[in-house]
């Protein structure tokens, strides 16, 4: 049975098969409407799907044209329309007369280096400007690689890329991404972002002159997304003049990468017999890391059991508020600066578990502390060691519901390298004092999640909804950062449970919540 000659939408006229993907097959079409050559997305749904999961599956491609009618680009497949036929989405893209570097490399095996830097400068570009209107594309490889018969590049398939700020629809426990170009964040669980891309795109270039992407093709789905994690590359043998640009593509760290816009210029200067600019390394810091993105939530069927119940839905109106998706690396010291839009390189952090005596003097300084600030105590606190109110001080602090307010205190001092110990207390401390506390709770924040919260206004107006708030399962998600199981009583008498995932960052000899981001609600 075939599809040939079918009219699609009343309009779109199908010719030949010439592609298909993840979520469909591509027709050459012919619009009638404005008689020219287009190229047709049929949306495939499998057999068998609950009524919610077909929906979902067309709101998905729906949210495909939406981001991907955003972004117009010489070097990015143009997105024209988005029908509907029979109750099926059909996308409806410009056509371009071309063959795949998938297909081009499966003829030839391999390609000169500054042939391979001529097509990633210009698909560089197209990604540069797609990460300037807020879209990560998510699947950079060689097939989604076009090379025009007239010499013209263009990325195409923005299927599962992410708009900042579009809703997120996809199918629980889908894997975003081909695996043997997956960057090692993503392969770690971590929503991709620009800097993802930047590493794909480093695999693709590095598959077109090795003939094998830089982990290989290992048909172990598991095996090969363990490998992508340890982001252990073996620097490639025939890359010449493109082999350490390549390898700085290709760093483990997102935030050791260069912008998409760097590695345009880059590979444009090896493409034109020049040698790549050196982009700066961010000296080690006593840092952790740039939190970057939301780890993807586990299938149902693999996630540990909670105390949280899956009944109902949180309200909007009960969200807190959250950091963008894509939060600003930390300043760099004066003495080396950093173009903009780059990050901290990850410090060093000691492996080694501080010794007990160390971890109970810091317990015991966090009680005594709380003892010298807690008087005769107030009502609804909720740990025991959340400081008295105090007479607010004329010209001080933010205006608060009544004539007083918490007093404000930075957290304990922390002078070498946190532990884990003393980071899950870090934790453990910031929602003892919600929701009777918000002052101190807000001075908890680094400057940067202060900002993304919405300020302190917005943030007291969220936990002044909250009666409770009980901390009841957290376990490690990645260095300095923690997934959190809550349980919020709201004054309105509804009841909610959360998981989050917290990032911390140490500065100041201090631990602040850097990063909070809803993972799933119920």
């Amino acid at each position: 049975m075939t599809d040939d000659g079918r009219l699609v939408a009343g309009r779109y006229r199908l010719g030949r098969r010439i592609g298909s993907g993840a979520m469909g097959i591509v027709w050459q079409a012919h619009d009638e409407r404005l008689h020219r050559t287009v190229a047709v997305k049929q949306l495939l749904l499998q057999p068998g799907l609950a009524e919610a999961d077909t929906d979902e599956a067309k709101r998905r491609a729906m949210r495909e044209g939406r981001i991907a009618a955003r972004l117009q680009h010489p070097h990015a497949i143009a997105v024209y329309d988005v029908a509907e036929d029979d109750g099926q989405p059909w996308l409806v893209m410009e056509y371009l007369p071309s063959h795949s570097l998938s297909t081009v490399l499966s003829e030839r095996g391999t390609l000169p280096p500054r042939e391979v830097a001529a097509i990633g400068s210009q698909v560089a570009s197209a990604l540069a400007a797609a990460h300037n209107a807020g879209i990560v594309h998510r699947d950079i490889k060689p097939g989604n690689v076009l090379l025009g018969d007239d010499g013209t590049v263009k990325i195409t398939d923005f299927g599962i890329s992410r708009a900042t700020g579009d809703v997120t629809v996809t199918a629980t426990g889908m894997l975003a991404g081909t695996p043997a170009y997956l960057a090692p964040e993503v392969a770690k669980g971590y929503d991709p972002g620009p800097p993802s891309d930047v590493f794909s795109l480093g695999s693709t270039l590095y598959a077109a002159v090795e003939g094998m992407p830089p982990f290989g093709l290992n048909e172990n789905t598991i095996a090969l997304l363990h490998q992508v994690a340890s982001g252990k590359v073996t620097p490639p043998k025939q890359a010449g003049p493109l082999t350490a640009l390549l390898m700085r593509l290709l760093r483990a760290e997102p935030e050791d990468r260069p912008t998409m816009a760097e590695a345009k210029e880059a590979l444009a200067a090896v493409a034109a017999g020049r040698a790549a600019p050196e982009f700066p390394v961010a000296l080690p810091q006593h840092n952790p890391p740039s939190w970057r993105g939301t780890p993807v939530p586990p299938a149902a069927a693999t996630r540990p059991v909670t105390p949280a119940p899956a009944a109902t839905r949180v309200a909007p109106a009960h969200t807190p508020p959250r950091p963008a998706a894509a939060p600003k690396p930390a300043a760099r010291p004066a003495a080396a600066p950093r173009p903009a839009g780059r990050g901290l390189a990850k410090s060093k952090r000691s492996t080694v578990v501080t010794a007990l005596a160390i971890v109970a003097a810091a317990v015991v300084g966090i009680l005594l502390a709380s003892v010298l600030t807690s008087g005769g105590g107030s009502t609804d606190d909720q740990a025991g060691g959340t400081p008295t109110t105090q007479p607010k001080q004329a010209g001080g602090g933010e205006p608060s519901a009544t004539s007083t307010e918490k007093t404000v205190t930075p957290p304990p001092k922390i002078t070498t390298d946190p532990t884990a110990a003393q980071m899950e207390q870090t934790i453990r401390d910031y929602f003892a004092l919600m929701p009777t506390n918000v002052d101190e709770g807000f001075n908890r924040l680094t400057a940067d999640m202060k900002a993304a919260a919405g300020g302190y206004d917005r943030y007291k107006g969220w936990w002044d909804l909250v009666k409770s708030v009980e901390l009841t399962n957290m376990r490690l998600n990645s260095e300095y950062a923690y997934e959190v199981d809550l349980a919020f009583g709201m004054k309105d008498g509804s009841t909610s449970h959360e998981r989050k995932l917290i990032a911390l960052k140490w500065e100041n000899q201090g631990l602040f919540i850097d990063k909070e981001q809803s993972i799933s609600k119920s």
